[in-house]
């Protein structure tokens, strides 16, 4: 599995102003229902209902808010990049700044996890991540996450 197979160019966005979390769901799941036709009511309350379980921030201002959903075929995803980090009930206590977030089909196994894996692997890399602060231009972010070898799952 590629980051290209899961991540639109089109589903990258640079953001300015998001103050909370619930702002911050609802332009995952408006870019998702643009990018992929995700019903976007579906996909917030999906991510809020995953996020009550505990919070998909895992530290150095990363987090990976995903979900599962009916009526989808395979893994999807976006990312979005703050200008400010938010608070986001990280596992290290610190704000964030980088989302990556995936919806899954709801029956959906083995390609589940290994999407999540491939994601965690290519967002713990530091250097990506300066890469990712370092730029707002959504084609440049795209390119930063799909190239390199964490961008493929083995």
């Amino acid at each position: 599995m590629k980051l290209t197979s899961i991540l639109k160019p089109e589903a990258i966005k640079s953001v300015s102003k998001i103050s909370s979390k619930k702002r911050l769901f609802q332009e995952i799941a408006d870019l998702s229902e643009s990018c992929y036709g995700v019903e976007a009511g579906s996909a917030l309350d999906a991510l809020q209902e995953r996020e009550s379980l505990g919070p998909t921030g895992v530290g150095s201002g990363v987090a990976l808010p995903h979900a599962r959903l009916e009526g989808l075929e395979h893994v999807v995803a976006v990312f979005l990049r703050l200008e400010k980090p938010i608070d986001f009930d990280a596992a290290d206590r610190q704000p964030v700044d980088l989302f990556f977030a995936m919806f899954a089909p709801a029956d959906a196994g083995v390609e589940h996890l290994k999407a999540l894996a491939l994601v965690s692997r290519t967002m713990r890399d530091r250097d990506i991540c300066a890469k990712l602060r370092a730029n707002e231009n959504p084609a440049a972010l795209h390119a930063i996450l799909t190239e390199g070898p964490a961008s493929q799952a083995a």
